[in-house]
């Protein structure tokens, strides 16, 4: 039996274990994380309990959870064209992108300072479509302009 080494799946795998590693974190790690945004807006002068700061901190926490999934449907359509037929794959890429959405949140509600959030499962799922239309758009732009272009 020979091994071969599949960079796409092990990127996914990876990228799984990234996501699962930053839920992991309880609440106080967890908003440490975005300290780099709250020192950057300290010095443009919206200091700490600023309701400006309060909001930019949210949208940037969730704009995290969208990149994510985004990401995470990228990989596994990249993975998943390599074996099979493009016909199912965006669907099965969303499917994914939502059961491991759902399966994260369940995990973060075992974890001090964090709680599941279903509004979070959305985002995640709306950032993983992004990807997926995104991905499907740059196949077809090359499909275009290389009629031979090779689906991998």
């Amino acid at each position: 039996m020979r091994f071969t080494f599949n960079t796409k799946f092990t990127a996914l795998c990876l990228w799984m274990g990234v996501i699962f590693l930053l839920s992991h974190q309880n609440g106080q790690d967890s908003s440490e994380t975005s300290g780099i945004l709250l020192e950057l807006l300290k010095l443009l002068g919206i200091g700490p309990g600023s309701s400006i700061q309060g909001a930019l901190s949210y949208l940037v926490r969730k704009a995290g959870h969208f990149t994510e999934y985004l990401i995470l449907a990228i990989l596994f359509l990249r993975h998943r064209k390599e074996r099979r037929s493009a016909g199912k794959s965006a669907f099965c890429a969303l499917l994914f992108v939502f059961l491991y959405a759902s399966s994260d949140e369940f995990h973060q509600s075992f974890i001090p300072g964090r709680g599941p959030a279903f509004s979070d499962v959305l985002i995640d799922t709306s950032g993983g479509l992004t990807g997926i239309i995104l991905y499907e758009w740059k196949q077809r732009l090359m499909e275009r302009q290389n009629p031979i272009y090779c689906k991998k």
